[in-house]
């Protein structure tokens, strides 16, 4: 072999070796995003649910409401 070919052989081996320490570290920032964006998630969903049962108990409210003086305008028996 010559020494051209063995140092790109080993210029190869060195870029591989990079490549698979590189890939095998953990990312813990990429999974604390991860984990961040799970529970904004979650509080969105439950922001969500929330709403809607505010906006059902002010529809139940308003009918509530104008039921209620067509109730009192009625004639006592």
């Amino acid at each position: 072999m010559t020494s051209t070919l063995l140092r790109k052989l080993m210029v190869a081996g060195a870029v591989v070796a990079a490549l698979g320490v590189v890939a095998c570290k953990p990312k813990p920032a990429a999974d604390a995003a991860a984990s961040d964006a799970a529970a904004a998630a979650s509080s969105a969903a439950d922001a969500s649910t929330a709403a809607s049962s505010a906006m059902a108990a002010a529809s139940d409210a308003a009918a509530a409401a104008s039921a209620a003086p067509a109730a009192s305008s009625a004639p006592a028996s």
